[in-house]
């Protein structure tokens, strides 16, 4: 893979109506190259990631097989099926085969009657070829090593390099063509491996779209499009893994976190029925919410919450203890005088939470897109959360409360 760097403008000397979008899908409209399929990713980011996940494009999908030409047959059949993928702006898959390599193949048995090893004969493959350091040159206080080689003319090809002469102990010169058998084979450029098997990448450029509604598409294309060989699986790495890592991890701090909060809330109420009450606007607030953010929501809900209790509490205990608790009519002033006529103290709550959250969503720079994720699910929740504790608690309250009041005279 090649890499370049573009540095953008500043935004507002960009054209009118552009966005980075649009910028990108122009871009890659108008650069291209054959056999080289676009990725575009912030330079951090493809470093992130391949640190991470050891690929370098926002997903990738890693073959493992048997052997490299199965891997490559596999690989080349998942980038055809994905490349028809909506939301795919480039797929690539690595063919590891594809090197193309000078094999010197030495005669053993020519290079002992000559009294030589087969490492004089490398060595001179590698001098004539690669070079050989053969003093320095001192600049001041710099340091540059002074390599020799043949010239191209005598290098290039292998009639040209089985001419080289190799030394042999007698004294005489032997040309190399002589000693070995010098030509030109294809063969793997880089060799894979992990988990204890042969692997293989394809990279994948999304653009546009959820990775995880990607994926799930991606995965149904290659099933019914591409039949693996024997003894070869897939793997979806990237962002993708990244959020089955998250995913695994939040089906257990999330009923944790649950928990504790409910043990908070009976230690502070001393009451079964009025903790679950408050944990009744956390399921509720999920209409608004997403997985991320559910942590710090499940908290804000639990806040809220409190707060309408306890008001409700207050009016009913304050008529209980004037002796205006007699029936249902009283136990409904009671409930209207905590829920409606205190209605402003419990919006300033939820607006003052809401305000601390918008600059999140309008934030832009380094990190936006996280925080962005974060502020959202915690905006929408306390909204619907809200709604939930004016119009549900107050009947739940007046069910619970209503079973406490003195009976009917017959």
């Amino acid at each position: 893979m090649v890499e370049t760097v573009v540095s953008l403008k500043p935004e507002s000397a960009w054209r009118p109506g552009m966005s980075y979008a649009r910028l990108v899908q122009e871009m890659d409209r108008k650069l291209r190259y054959p056999g080289m399929p676009n990725t575009w990713w912030m330079p951090i980011q493809t470093r992130n990631e391949m640190l991470s996940t050891g690929v370098r494009s926002q997903l990738g999908i890693k073959v493992f097989g048997p052997d490299l030409a199965s891997i490559e047959r596999a690989a080349v059949a998942i980038e055809e099926a994905v490349a028809r993928v909506p939301g795919t702006r480039s797929a690539f898959a690595e063919r590891p085969t594809g090197g193309f390599y000078l094999d010197v193949d030495v005669d053993r048995d020519a290079v002992a009657r000559l009294g030589l090893r087969v490492r004089d004969v490398n060595e001179i493959v590698e001098t004539a070829v690669g070079g050989m350091n053969v003093s320095q040159t001192i600049e001041g206080r710099e340091r540059y090593p002074i390599s020799v080689r043949y010239a191209r003319d005598y290098r290039e090809d292998p009639d040209a390099l089985g001419r080289a002469l190799v030394a042999a102990p007698s004294g005489a010169q032997v040309p190399l063509s002589q000693l070995a058998r010098l030509r030109f084979a294809t063969g793997p450029d880089m060799v894979r491996s992990e988990a204890g098997q042969l692997v293989g990448f394809v990279f994948v450029d999304v653009a546009e779209r959820p990775i995880v509604d990607y994926v799930r598409d991606a995965q149904r294309a290659v099933a019914e499009q591409v039949a693996l060989p024997t003894g070869t699986r897939l793997e979806w790495a990237g962002q993708f893994q990244s959020y089955e890592r998250a995913r695994d991890r939040l089906y257990v701090v999330v009923p944790l976190t649950l928990l504790l909060v409910a043990l908070l809330l009976y230690g502070n109420t001393g009451s079964a029925v009025e903790t679950a009450m408050v944990l009744l606007a956390v399921p509720f607030s999920l209409v608004g919410a997403v997985w991320v953010g559910l942590i710090a929501l499940a908290g804000l809900d639990a806040q809220t919450g409190v707060v309408m209790l306890l008001y409700l509490t207050l009016a009913h205990r304050a008529r209980a203890a004037a002796g205006a608790m007699q029936g249902f009519g009283d136990l409904e002033e009671a409930i209207v005088e905590g829920a409606a006529r205190r209605i402003r103290p419990k919006a300033m709550t939820v607006v003052a939470m809401i305000a601390g959250l918008l600059p999140l969503l309008w934030s832009q720079g380094t990190g936006a897109d996280v925080m962005k994720r974060i502020a959202a699910p915690m905006v929408g929740g306390l909204v619907t959360s809200f709604a939930l504790e004016l119009l549900v608690y107050p009947a739940l309250f007046a069910i619970w409360k209503r079973r406490a009041l003195p009976a009917r005279p017959a």
